[in-house]
Formats: C-alpha cells, structure tokens, sequence
C-alpha cells in the first residue's frame, strides 16, 4: 500500500521517476493510449523517454513498458520530447520532438511506428532514423521549434509546431503533413500579433509550446496554447475559424480566447479528438522544494481527464470525463451539508449554494483553512491556501474565478487538487498535506447541497 498521502493513486503516473507533458492520447482497438514525458532514473527534467499506458474506460489505467528511449547518435539522443500518435494508414505512428545534443531550443520532428500494430497493448515501437523534418524553417528567425501536432481539415492531414521568434513573438507554424515522412511548410497560422491574441495573453510568453486543436460540434476550432516566457508560466485557449488561404494553405481567425486553467500547476494540455466529444489531459508539476521531492523519488502527475467543448457564447466548457465516476465508491461518505466530516485522500466532492457558501477541506494545526468561497451573490468562486505555500515563484495568493459561483466539483487525488467552476473554469493546484494537518469536510454558509465519494485507486501494472 501506499502510505505517501500526498502521491496520487488515481492518476496517470508512474511509481517512481520524473513525469511531465502527456503526449499523443489515441484510440486504438477499444483502449485508450496516452503517453508522457518521462525520467525512468530520477525524479529531475532529464533523459527524456515516452512513458505508457493504457486503459478500457479513462478510469483504470495499465501501466506499460517504456514507448520511446533516446536513440544513441540518433536525432533524439538527448531525449524524446513532446508530441502526438496518428493512425498512419493502419499503422499507429508517434510524431514527435528529438532533441540533439546540440540542442538550442530547436528540435527535429521524428516519427516511430508501432512494430506489430494489430496489437492491442502497442508496446513495440521503431523510430525511423532520419526526422520528417530536421529543423525550423530556414528564412524564419525562429529560435523555438517543438511539439507536433497532427490534425484533419477539408479531408486534408496537417500539423501544428510551436515556435518562438528571435524579437520575442510567439506563433504556431503550420505544416502540410499529408505524406508523414514528407513535411512542407505552409507557413504561419497565427501569431501573438494577432489582435484577438494579444488581447488575451498580452506579451506573457515568448513561445507558444505544445499547440493543439479540436473541432466542437458547431464547427468552430479551439486552439490551445502552452504559454512559455523561457520557462512554463500559463496556458490558454483561442476560439475561432480555419479558413483557406489560396490552394496550399490554411490561416486562423480568432474570435475568442481565455485562460484555460486558473491554477498555478498546470501545464502543456493534450487533446483527442472523438465523435462528439474532445478529452483533454495536462502536465501537473510539483510546487514543493527539490529536496522533498528527491526523498518522495518521484515528481509530476498527470490531470484527470477533461472534456472540453464550447458554450454558445463562445466560452470554454470543461468538466470531468463522466467515466471517471467509476472510481466512486459504492455510497457516498456525505449526501448533505451538516457537521464536519472526515475526508479520504482520493474523493470526488460537488458542493452547490444558493448563497455565500464556504468549503473548508484542510485545517492546518495554526487553525487556519484550506477553503473554497462559493459566492453567487458576487459571482465568484474563490480558492484560499494561505497556509499551504507553494515554493514556486508565483506564490500562493488566493485564486478568484469570476463565474456564477452557484457550483463546484472537487477532485483530490493524493496532492493533486482539481477544482471545476460551474463547467466552465478549472483550477489546479498542488497542496501538500503535513503531520498535524486535517483533512476534513467543513461546508458552512447557504449550501443547497453536497454529494462526496471516496475513489478507489484504478491503475495498474
């Protein structure tokens, strides 16, 4: 068993090591593929593998052996970085980020193809040895050049890579990737002097990593945006239209946009597009000090599961894979607000208020709580952890989300905390439980109601 409270037991990730970006989640014979950066040997961003496992039902995952290892004297001897999986005619084929030991912030897309692809587990793998394409553009001043992503328009297979300019603009290059081992450029599909862009991010990032797209049931495409200013800082989306510009290539026009997470450890989100639905996960790293994660022997974790889509007005809609409610309990341990009530360390938690409601879930031994105010007088949702500081240089100061504030949904898994506004924000966070700390349910104020289950762990392998 696992006595480490604060190391999830529900979400993707591996028992020991180093975990960052998910990359290429894919379908494949009625099981969900998805993939991840990962250290086999510590738990620090170094020798980049690609970590694997799979799973019937989003819920229960089985862990495999490793997918991708840097290939000595190869293109990605420094390390298999970010990207994505595609059905290549029959053949399952990882597109991704090889990093040299020259590396300078531009990388080489490579490609590996699944070995026996009738294969339901996919766990044989063969890069090819030459990159689809060995670096940026060559009259482009780019100096950031990773993280292809592959996708269909006009019955047509195309690929995102995500770039950085010498003068600090970030973009997202498109390519024409009809013939995966033949890759031509067809230019820039958006950039952050695109009016709707700069709006939105402002000049935050210098780099725009890990783009990804999904097109929503009414037509409109959602681009999302890893925000890099020469380290991770935020993520976000841009809402709008493919267009065709000429015969040979596609341009973005941008509507909308918004933050995509407003916590403070999320990062580099992975999209699949299904019938009907887009799934997305994200990278959740570790907000404590070296020293405490080098005595845990691992770091990072991977997010539940969101579907995400549009409202009609054009605002992001995200909540839990419904199919992570196969992880409840078969009773809940609350069904209404009242006294005070012990809490698990993996639950799934939805309170809803009529009023200024407050949700306390830790208490620290100064008395002080980690609490949610739910507020649909103000309209608002408000995360406070003033005793629980984060080591990271954006602090921990109280997170408002300008939302009805009528509903939350908790997901706790170990440290990691996701909380979904009223479908249509999220916040992630990671909060570390201490000797002398209490979890415990404390709902307070006009709740109109709350529901909690225990969730029993579901990976594997």
């Amino acid at each position: 068993m696992n006595l480490d409270p604060n190391a999830p037991r529900l979400r993707v990730r591996p028992p020991a090591g180093w975990v960052n970006d998910p990359n290429g989640p894919f379908r494949w014979r009625d099981r969900y593929h998805l993939f991840y950066q990962y250290n086999p040997d510590a738990p620090v961003h170094a020798n980049i593998h690609w970590g694997h496992v799979s799973s019937p039902d989003l819920a229960h995952w089985e862990h495999h052996p490793i997918a991708l290892t840097p290939t000595p004297g190869g293109p990605d001897e420094a390390g298999c970085w970010s990207g994505c999986v595609v059905d290549d005619d029959g053949v399952p084929t990882a597109v991704y980020t090889g990093v040299d030991r020259r590396h300078t912030g531009a990388g080489s897309i490579c490609l590996a193809r699944a070995v026996v692809p009738d294969d339901e587990t996919l766990t044989d793998w063969k890069p090819l040895p030459v990159p689809a394409v060995p670096g940026p553009p060559a009259d482009l001043d780019v100096v950031m050049f990773r993280d292809p992503f592959v996708f269909t328009w006009g019955g047509r297979r195309w690929a995102l890579v995500g770039a950085g300019h010498e003068d600090g603009t970030p973009s997202v290059l498109l390519y024409d990737c009809a013939d995966l081992t033949d890759w031509r450029f067809a230019g820039v599909l958006v950039d952050g002097n695109d009016p709707v862009a700069a709006d939105v991010f402002g000049d935050k990032a210098v780099g725009w990593e890990c783009p990804q797209m999904f097109e929503t049931a009414g037509g409109e495409w959602v681009l999302v945006l890893s925000l890099w200013d020469g380290d991770p800082c935020a993520t976000g989306y841009l809402t709008g239209r493919l267009q065709p510009c000429g015969d040979t290539e596609l341009r973005f026009e941008a509507r909308a946009g918004g933050r995509l997470d407003h916590g403070r450890d999320f990062y580099a989100p992975a999209v699949l597009q299904e019938p009907g639905r887009a799934l997305m996960w994200g990278w959740s790293w570790e907000a404590r000090d070296q020293g405490e994660v080098d005595r845990a022997g691992w770091a990072g974790v991977l997010s539940a599961p969101r579907a995400v889509d549009l409202h009609p007005d054009g605002t992001l809609r995200v909540v839990p894979a419904p199919e992570l409610q196969l992880l409840r309990a078969d009773t809940p341990f609350v069904t209404a607000p009242g006294r005070a009530v012990p809490l698990p360390q993996s639950y799934d938690l939805t309170v809803t208020a009529q009023g200024p409601t407050t949700v306390s879930l830790l208490r620290s031994a100064s008395g002080a709580g980690l609490t949610l105010l739910l507020d649909p007088d103000e309209g608002a949702v408000t995360l406070d952890r003033g005793d629980w500081p984060r080591t990271r240089p954006d602090g921990s100061a109280p997170i408002v989300v300008r939302a009805t504030g009528r509903q939350v949904r908790i997901l706790v898994d170990g440290s990691l905390l996701e909380v979904f506004v009223d479908e249509c924000a999220t916040v992630t966070e990671r909060v570390y439980r201490r000797p002398g700390d209490v979890a415990e349910l404390v709902v307070t104020g006009a709740a109109a109601g709350v529901d909690g289950w225990e969730l029993i762990p579901g990976i594997h392998g």
